[in-house]
């Protein structure tokens, strides 16, 4: 395995780079990708950068450029459902673009001339991150749960009740929504690289989200990502 890591966010990704052994940086399309060791596993460490462009240009550059088999996308998002809460952590078992609307000539969220709208994560990455979410969040205080299902990506920052309602009514199931997972879920599809997606909910997507999700980032964040990839990596 070598091991694609992308977040949004420094914020998100503090630790990891940190705990990297036999680092080596390279500086590629307004990027620095940061190679080495992580827990014994052959990694590249990367900053997307907001949206669902800048998360695919990343995904395929780390995929066609430096190597990598696998990639984990890991951050935070806005809760899509009364039953996940600031601090849990969903595991996309599916990706749509929320935004995707090629209608009439094709459904709503369908990705033209796939023939799809979701995009499933790989079966195995999920199972090993849901089970590594589920360990690390045992010793947090707060009775954190980790969820699996459904997460709505789209170049919006959700922040108004409306919204989210009216994305909730077009998709039953969703659990979180953000702004970069179903790019990087279409790229990896495309190029046959097994993904998958780590969200830790730092809002709930409502009049208060802009407050709670930049002092969620700065507080909260890194420490999970760095705890879930600490575990992933040290059980497989």
């Amino acid at each position: 395995m070598r091991l694609g890591i992308i977040s949004a966010l420094a914020e998100e990704q503090n630790g990891l780079i940190e705990a990297m052994e036999s680092q080596h940086k390279v500086t590629h399309g307004m990027r620095e990708y940061t190679e080495g060791k992580l827990w014994h596993i052959d990694a590249v460490c990367v900053l997307s950068r907001i949206g669902k462009v800048a998360a695919a240009m990343t995904a395929s550059i780390l995929v066609e450029k430096f190597g990598v088999t696998h990639i984990v996308f890991t951050g935070v998002a806005g809760s899509g459902d009364l039953g996940v809460r600031v601090g849990d952590v969903v595991i996309a078992d599916s990706l749509v673009q929320h935004d995707m609307d090629a209608s009439p000539l094709f459904p709503r969220f369908e990705i033209p001339l796939t023939g799809l709208s979701r995009i499933a994560s790989d079966r195995d990455l999920t199972r090993q991150l849901a089970a590594a979410a589920k360990e690390f969040l045992e010793n947090e205080s707060g009775n954190p749960q980790t969820h699996r299902g459904l997460i709505a990506s789209g170049d919006q920052f959700i922040n108004k009740r409306a919204q989210l309602s009216a994305l909730k009514d077009a998709l039953p199931e969703l659990l979180a929504v953000e702004m970069e997972g179903a790019a990087v879920a279409q790229v990896c599809f495309e190029l046959g690289i097994p993904f998958g997606v780590i969200r830790t909910i730092s809002d709930n997507a409502n009049e208060d989200a802009a407050i709670d999700f930049m002092h969620f980032v700065q507080t909260v964040a890194s420490r999970y990502a760095y705890g879930i990839l600490k575990s992933f990596c040290q059980n497989r």
